[in-house]
């Protein structure tokens, strides 16, 4: 797939409304290693989204961006995440910046799926579209949408390279997360619709890795 995507580089448009490689645009670690990720920190949402704000103004950035294949402790704030051996294990990259900020379809294709995964945590408004280049049939994921862009969807609808498909939405209605966009690439959806983990347990990193490849080959951030 990274060769293919590779190829077809100069052919992918944008997912954001935003330059992905401009110098305000900084990488965002939410790891143990960021020592600002206290528990009361991330409690509230409201305070969480504080935090998210000061990191970017201290850098004087517009937006933040990272997160594939970080291990991240940001997810002990939802018992959605809790198992036995929890998952922390993040298969996106997460665009945080301000709510209402415009997200693209950067293939054409078509709408897989879609749905509110509205649970405290979860991804909320959640679009899944289909794309094909020659032989290979993959998959784009866009959660912490806006609830409005679902209304009008379908499953099979047709979309256009750069058709505006969704908004950054506010919580709590976005998952209840500091406004951002969770996009990730998926070979293989297993049968799921409007749905697919976004996080996995650190013993299932490199299978996981294997069917959701890096995004970065679609965002083309060079902070990553």
């Amino acid at each position: 797939m990274k060769t293919l995507l590779l190829k077809y580089r100069a052919e992918i448009g944008k997912v954001v409304a935003l330059d992905l490689n401009a110098a305000n645009v900084i990488k965002l670690d939410f790891s143990q290693a960021n020592a600002l990720l206290t528990t009361e920190a991330l409690q509230q949402t409201e305070t969480f989204d504080k935090l998210v704000n000061q990191m970017l103004q201290e850098k004087e950035a517009v937006a933040g961006i990272g997160g594939y294949l970080e291990n991240r402790i940001i997810y002990r704030r939802s018992n959605l995440f809790e198992e036995t051996e929890p998952r922390s294990m993040h298969l996106g990259i997460d665009i945080w910046t301000a709510g209402g900020t415009s997200v693209f379809a950067p293939l054409p294709g078509l709408v897989h799926s879609f749905q509110n995964n509205a649970s405290f945590g979860d991804y909320g408004p959640t679009i899944i579209l289909q794309h094909q280049l020659e032989d290979l049939i993959f998959y784009t994921l866009y959660g912490h949408l806006n609830v409005a862009c679902l209304e009008d969807l379908k499953e099979g609808q047709t979309i256009e390279k750069g058709q505006r498909i969704a908004a950054f939405g506010p919580f709590p209605e976005n998952g209840d997360w500091p406004p951002h966009l969770h996009f990730q690439l998926i070979t293989d959806l297993k049968g799921m619709r409007g749905d697919f983990p976004g996080v996995c347990k650190p013993s299932e990193k490199e299978s996981f890795a294997t069917s959701c490849p890096d995004p970065n080959l679609i965002l083309q951030s060079r902070h990553l």
